[in-house]
């Protein structure tokens, strides 16, 4: 079999199964682990597979850049966006990670609510300067521009300095396996941080991200509330979850 063909085979197979492991596909198709795991380097290397330990999972859409990210399934966003705002009840603190669902949950929330939001995304303090009744702490820090959030060891420091009852975290990959990941390392230690300084943490996940994952681990499952998802109940991937007890709240 030719290394195209094989190839063509991960594809197919990562979109059916959402994983492939490095041993089974070779004693299957009767190839080396050496020529499956050169192949599954080249597929990442090209931006088609995210590369774990014994084979490889479905590598997350969400790696374009913030501008372009934001006309990306908006309507589904959108949706995960109001069931994440009904989640802040009056008089609660919720840090409000960045991102561009994180953005649609800052304008999603209605003007009459009276709230304390945290956040370490000056995109997402913009959109609620102007928002009548929400008290605004700005965590400051390095600005990692895919999300436009703060990051680095100031911004970690500072967030010591919080607590809040919700966390309401974006990522760029939700799988049943590798958890919460995200495509940079500072990104993810920061929303670590942060999620310690909560009571609950919401995970803000539009349907293309449930069953992909990047290269940084966030958190492991059992550290969240809950995912938030307009994914049907019906998708294999939210049926994984489910499995690996993990709640989930649609978002119609």
């Amino acid at each position: 079999m030719l290394a195209a063909q094989r190839k063509d085979l991960m594809l197919a197979r990562l979109a059916g199964d959402g994983r492939i492991v490095a041993k089974d596909f070779a004693a299957e198709f009767h190839v080396s682990e050496d020529s499956i795991r050169r192949d599954l380097r080249e597929l990442a290397e090209a931006g088609l597979c995210q590369r774990v330990y014994g084979g490889a999972l479905p590598v997350s859409p969400a790696v374009a850049d913030y501008s372009t990210r934001q006309t990306v399934a908006v309507d589904s966003k959108t949706r995960v966006a109001a069931t994440a705002a009904a989640l802040i009840e009056p008089g609660s603190a919720v840090i409000l990670d960045g991102g561009t669902t994180a953005l649609a949950v800052a304008r999603a929330l209605p003007p009459e609510l009276e709230a304390t939001v945290i956040t370490h995304s000056p995109t997402i303090a913009a959109a609620l300067g102007e928002h009548p009744s929400i008290e605004l702490f700005m965590i400051g820090g390095r600005i990692f521009k895919h999300s436009m959030v703060a990051s680095g060891a100031a911004a970690v420091e500072a967030a010591q300095a919080i607590t809040a009852d919700l966390f309401l975290v974006g990522v760029t990959g939700v799988h049943h396996e590798a958890g919460l990941t995200t495509g940079d390392a500072d990104e993810a230690a920061m929303k670590r941080a942060l999620s310690r300084r909560a009571g609950e943490t919401y995970v803000l996940a539009s349907s293309e991200k449930l069953g992909a994952a990047s290269r940084y681990p966030v958190l492991p499952l059992h550290d969240i509330t809950a995912v938030i998802t307009d994914a049907k109940a019906t998708s294999r991937a939210v049926q994984d979850l489910e499995i690996a007890g993990v709640r989930i709240l649609g978002a119609t």
